[in-house]
């Protein structure tokens, strides 16, 4: 699903009106009036103690007062609160509040939230903020957001809840919290990425006619990964095919107490169609990785008090990495500095362009502290993984902020590493090393248990050693992962799958994606 940036949602509204002949007041007209069809579909028996719109100055107002029209018309008890004087309007909001107004419709121009509190109503619309929102929400808007919450009413948000960025879905020091929210032609990334997304409540995408030819003009890049997406990722295979035709991924993983890191990354490797696994583990934990999966191949290596030795690994690997079409890197081998070195050197001397590198958990962790700007001494692609508190230590700063602003955070990391960046969690960002950002549909709470991270980078080791370029491997991979344990969740129960279950459902997640 396409998704638009505050800035291509501009655009596509501007070439419509000014360059292929949409009128931008037919536009308006067309977005308020699905507003109002969705607050009489789902709030009909609220509707019943009033319609409260509430409105800044700009085209959300607009919109806001069409909707407000409309329903007036269809015979509802409608007011508009408006955070601003009639002169403060201009074009097409102030065509659209004076029909309002010529209808017979009320406005309340008020200068303090209580004001809005007196008037009562059984549902709101949000008409206060749009999508250019960049600086944090103060004085009588920030009063007006907090109360609104606090009502306890259902709100009907225009386009995107006041108070979001919509470019990250970070909230602008304070938001409203929607029940729906309704938005026009293409989703926001707001709308998909969380905080934002946990504050849009159930989104409705409504085709207001925005031009086709200005949209193809535009070409925006960002989407939202579904299953329609993801299927368009999955090559055919050919019939005469064999292991060598998919590749071979090469897992630098595993340490004392930390076994099963790598053989989850080997599972997930696996059952996502590599041709051939390798596993390079400390020597102190072989005979357990080796004995895990017959069709895992190993190799051991130097260790030291039950980690990689690094010299010694180091000087294994120069020779095991020939012939290996990806690498993945970091699950369970401890943060220490012989695992610091070793990740230096992975990233300086194996990633090659047609050997793309995976750095995930400890390897990130030893990231932290070396410092991003070692990253761009890779000659080939790299794909950094890291989960919210790993993205704190990378960027220097909180897991709370991490999460306040998703999208900024991978941007950040992608824009300091040049590499594409995965933030995992809840609707996980993936950002290109060109900087385009993509946003997860799939998963749910189940997968909230250990080593699910480390059955992930085997399936995107596996999709990078299939040849599969590093942006589209993050995303497909990503996709089928979360896929696999939504189709758990749906046969076994919400909850108490394992990491190893999801590896063992990717081969039926992915025959089920291209079906």
């Amino acid at each position: 699903m396409i998704i638009l940036s505050a800035a291509e949602s501009r655009e596509l509204d501007r070439l419509s009106s000014s360059k292929y002949g949409i009128p931008s007041f037919t536009l308006m007209t067309r977005a308020g009036e699905a507003v109002a069809r969705a607050v009489a579909r789902h709030f009909s028996d609220a509707m019943g103690s009033g319609v409260l719109v509430v409105a800044g100055k700009g085209n959300n107002a607009g919109d806001g007062f069409v909707a407000a029209r409309k329903l007036r018309d269809e015979g509802a008890e409608v007011r508009v609160a408006m955070l601003a004087r009639a002169g403060d309007l201009r074009g097409d909001a102030a065509r659209a509040r004076a029909e309002y107004v010529a209808a017979g419709g009320r406005v309340l121009e008020v200068a303090d939230a209580d004001a809005i509190a007196r008037e009562g109503c059984g549902v709101l619309i949000d008409a206060l903020l749009g999508t250019g929102l960049n600086a944090e929400v103060r004085g009588l808007m920030r009063e007006v957001i907090d109360l609104v919450n606090r009502l306890g009413r259902p709100i009907v948000a225009v386009d995107l809840p006041s108070g979001l960025n919509a470019d990250t879905g970070a909230v602008m020091g304070a938001a409203v919290k929607a029940a729906r929210s309704v938005t026009f032609g293409y989703a926001k990334y707001a709308h998909v990425s969380n905080p934002g997304a946990a504050l849009c409540g159930e989104l409705e995408i409504v085709d207001i006619g925005f031009s086709a030819l200005a949209l193809a003009e535009l070409k925006p890049a960002g989407r939202l990964i579904e299953l329609a997406d993801a299927a368009t990722l999955i090559g055919p295979r050919a019939a005469d095919s064999h292991k060598g035709t998919y590749g071979h991924a090469l897992i630098v993983a595993g340490g004392r107490g930390k076994a099963g890191a790598a053989i989850l990354a080997a599972c997930g490797a696996l059952h996502s169609g590599a041709g051939l696994v390798t596993a390079a583990i400390p020597e102190s934990v072989a005979a357990i990785v080796a004995g895990a999966q017959a069709e895992l191949m190993t190799e051991a290596m130097p260790d030291r008090d039950g980690h990689f030795a690094a010299p010694e690994t180091i000087a294994q690997l120069a020779d095991l990495i020939e012939g290996k079409h990806a690498l993945i890197a970091g699950p369970g081998i401890g943060v220490n500095d012989d695992s610091r070195e070793l990740i230096r050197w992975l990233i300086r001397e194996s990633a090659a362009p047609r050997r793309p590198l995976l750095i995930d958990a400890d390897g990130l962790n030893n990231l932290a502290a070396m410092g991003l700007s070692e990253v761009r001494r890779a000659r080939g692609p790299v794909v950094l993984t890291p989960h919210p508190g790993e993205m704190a230590r990378l960027l220097g700063t909180t897991t709370a902020a991490v999460n306040a602003d998703r999208i900024g955070a991978a941007r950040k990391l992608a824009e300091a590493t040049g590499a594409n960046s995965l933030l995992k969690g809840t609707r996980s960002v993936m950002v290109s090393s060109d900087g385009v950002v993509s946003v997860n549909s799939s998963g749910n709470p189940g997968m909230a248990t250990g080593g699910m991270g480390d059955v992930l980078s085997g399936v995107v080791g596996a999709l990078l050693a299939q040849g599969v370029a590093a942006d589209a491997a993050l995303m497909l991979g990503v996709f089928v992962h979360g896929y696999a344990a939504d189709r758990l969740a749906s046969r076994v129960g919400r909850f108490g799958y394992l990491a190893g279950d999801v590896a063992t459902e990717l081969p039926g997640a992915f025959d089920a994606i291209v079906r």
